[in-house]
């Protein structure tokens, strides 16, 4: 491929329950630092949950935040993170020419809950519902106030794609970039789910809200005593280019990305299928042109629940069963699940690997359960292996979505 056909990251922006930057993320991850705490939940009391603590108003103003979502504040902070880190020359750029693309798993359910929570306070005064609430809630709109916040005139969706959504939004940048439909694309995931009762609800009667004395321990991804889903919030967003453009400019490119591939189980609304997960990373290794031992790390979408985490490790071994040196981890027990951004953050949290070597761990895997064993898994302390050249990201969400995203390092 010419430098035009490879596309490349040079701008990160997040917010995590553990870390409001790159480097506060990544810091967490290897000393083991939990993101979840027990938080108030209308109706159900005290839950586990990863809120994120970022600063709203950075980069957009209390009366624009007020009009918007939580989701779009998470938006806007770390879209305009990307862009700070990214350096690119913003002001001379044609806007018309810039897309984003965001990954999400529910939107509007935090404003709708709110809407009628009031209602019901008041009598059930239609009237005190909010004239914002369609703009709120249309699903296109986290990518919208990115938009209006960056005076962005290029195309801009949501795509709804279940937990896969990180790693799909990062997916549809690539693609939108090598239609030359865009010059630069913010792509990644968002999510807002732990300002939200009904999920917490939702899950609950499906027997697979994770619960524990002690929060930090409550997301326990592959431990035998796993309990279920620690519900998180939170956002990523990387700047996309070109590598000919990125070259022009003298970018900083954190990784290329060279394979990728989306699937469908078609086969349960919730319960996971080990072969169309199989078939997922053999088909983003076979665009990468890779074979299983070119993998040296495998980030496990991994979410606590029994069955998920079953088959998934079923068809991570079956997989790389010929590969030695894939080494295997998991971030759900540092930060719950972040649904829609899980995938893109998750990935984030794995990119420093290519200049240090190490192997972020998973954590609060403390008796691994038989079934999710497997060789070359790194928990609980992080594992220097010398050389990272490539990372293999999983991403599945319900309805039977799959996601499979290879970034390597990035070589001249």
């Amino acid at each position: 491929m010419n430098d035009t056909q490879r596309i490349v990251m040079t701008g990160i922006g997040l917010t995590a329950p553990n870390g409001n930057n790159l480097r506060e993320f990544r810091d967490a991850l290897l000393n083991c630092k939990s993101g979840v705490a027990h938080a108030e939940i209308r109706y159900m009391g005290k839950q586990a949950a990863g809120l994120c603590h970022f600063d709203e108003f950075k980069y957009q103003s209390k009366k624009l935040r007020r009009r918007g979502t939580r989701a779009g504040s998470i938006s806007i902070y770390c879209a305009n993170e990307a862009l700070q880190d990214s350096k690119l020359e913003w002001d001379k750029m044609d806007k018309s020419r810039v897309g984003v693309y965001l990954g999400i798993t529910e939107h509007g359910n935090v404003e709708t809950e709110e809407e009628i929570f009031q209602m019901h306070q008041n009598g059930l005064d239609w009237k005190l519902w909010s004239p914002h609430h369609n703009p709120r809630t249309v699903a296109n709109s986290p990518a919208g106030e990115v938009t209006l916040n960056l005076h962005i005139t290029g195309p801009h969706y949501t795509l709804g794609s279940a937990c896969a959504g990180g790693n799909v939004g990062i997916i549809q940048g690539v693609q939108q970039l090598l239609l030359d439909e865009v010059d630069v694309a913010f792509a990644g995931g968002v999510s807002e789910s732990a300002q939200t009762f009904g999920i917490f609800a939702a899950f609950a009667a499906q027997g697979a809200l994770a619960h524990h004395e002690d929060a930090t321990k409550a997301s326990r991804p592959l431990d035998k005593n796993r309990n279920g889903i620690a519900i998180s919030e939170g956002g990523c967003i990387y700047i996309l280019e070109r590598l000919s453009d990125a070259k022009k400019r003298n970018a900083k490119i954190y990784a290329e990305i060279v394979g990728y591939a989306i699937n469908s189980d078609a086969s349960d609304f919730v319960n996971p299928n080990s072969e169309r997960q199989i078939e997922c990373m053999q088909k983003a290794m076979k665009k990468a042109g890779m074979s299983a031992s070119d993998i040296d790390i495998v980030n496990m979408h991994a979410t606590g629940t029994g069955t998920g985490d079953i088959n998934e490790t079923l068809a991570i071994r079956r997989t790389f069963s010929d590969s030695h040196k894939t080494f295997v981890n998991f971030t759900k027990g540092h930060i719950g699940h972040c649904m829609g951004a899980a995938g893109a953050l998750e990935l984030a949290g794995n990119i420093p690997s290519f200049e240090d070597g190490m192997v972020h761990p998973g954590m609060n895997c403390t008796d691994v359960d038989p079934e999710c064993d497997m060789k070359n898994l790194v928990i609980n302390s992080a594992k220097k292996i010398g050389t990272v050249n490539t990372i293999l990201n999983n991403s599945f969400g319900m309805l039977g979505i799959n996601s499979a995203l290879i970034i390597k390092k990035y070589t001249a």
